[in-house]
């Protein structure tokens, strides 16, 4: 089972990953975690990673990809896998494409949750967190404690910069150029699916259920 899950920010990825992972026991995969633990162990292409980022530069994608498949022959990923914010661009998923066939088990399943930009702006400029613990609240849906002190740790409760409504509009706009390639790219694999994100949690999950259990059975 490879997943790849594209949305905007606020889509629903997060939580509909946490429910995969617990029914499907695979794991998700995000660049930013492979990249900081190869720089915290000192490999070889954590030092080079570390050397382009402390020059102020992207990592180059061909470093990238090796992390990637380096990451996709660890033994938990052996009955699939969700990988989170990757691929980003074109190269990334003609790379990943590459890596799926020479593991000899190229299956991979893209399924867009699908949520137009003003439903994304009021989620996400309700959204308050945590700045200690990280717990998540909701204005609407889940609502802090009036003294908006965290009853989890004690910690003050925020809004992040990230979830202002003028930043929440450049981080949509960055989305959609980024991601509008990767979805014309797979829709001609035929491996793209597009999910209401506006259904509520379970039905959302239900047909992402659907949708893996179908593939898996062709």
């Amino acid at each position: 089972m490879q997943l790849i899950l594209l949305g905007a920010p606020g889509a629903g990825k997060g939580t509909q990953a946490k429910k995969i992972m617990e029914t499907y026991h695979i794991p998700q995969i995000s660049t930013g975690d492979i990249l900081r633990k190869e720089v915290r162990e000192k490999t070889e292409l954590g030092l080079k990673a570390k050397d382009i980022m402390e020059r102020g530069e992207l990592v180059p994608d061909d470093i990238i990809l090796k992390m990637i498949e380096k990451r996709l022959q660890q033994p938990d990923c052996q009955n699939g896998f969700i990988l989170d914010g990757f691929p980003r661009t074109i190269p990334q998923a003609e790379g990943l494409e590459q890596i799926l066939d020479r593991m000899g088990k190229n299956q991979l399943i893209v399924i867009e949750i699908s949520v137009s930009d003003e439903e994304i702006i009021r989620r996400l400029s309700n959204r308050r967190i945590c700045s200690i613990c990280g717990k998540d609240f909701n204005l609407i849906l889940n609502p802090p404690p009036v003294d908006m002190i965290c009853p989890v740790c004690g910690g003050k409760i925020i809004q992040r910069d990230d979830d202002k409504p003028e930043t929440i509009k450049k981080r949509l706009e960055v989305y959609r150029k980024q991601t509008e390639p990767l979805i014309k790219f797979y829709q001609q694999k035929g491996k793209l699916f597009r999910i209401d994100g506006l259904r509520p949690i379970e039905t959302i999950f239900n047909q992402i259920k659907e949708i893996l259990e179908s593939q898996n059975r062709s």
